[in-house]
């Protein structure tokens, strides 16, 4: 058996300029809220993918929920600017 991959040439490559910038790691940071909150509603709902749901299950789930909602409720309010007050 012959391996295919070690006879091509890399199809991009590697350059300094392939890591983020800064505006895309303060992007990623503004967005880390979200992140953990819908990793937090997966795991609650990863637990019932084996078991028969209870009242413990339902409450981590609109928990989870809850703290998602908040947090895309979060990045949209910073996302959109405050428009300068009318006189």
């Amino acid at each position: 058996m012959e391996f295919i991959a070690a006879l091509q040439d890399r199809v991009t490559p590697w350059s300094d300029g392939l890591e983020p910038s800064d505006a895309e790691l303060n992007a990623i940071e503004a967005e880390m809220p979200l992140i953990t909150a819908e990793v937090e509603l997966l795991d609650a709902l990863i637990v019932l993918l084996d078991q028969p749901p209870t009242q413990i299950h339902s409450r981590r789930i609109r928990r989870a929920h809850r703290k998602v909602m908040a947090a895309r409720r979060d990045a949209a309010n910073m996302s959109c600017p405050v428009p300068p007050a009318v006189a």
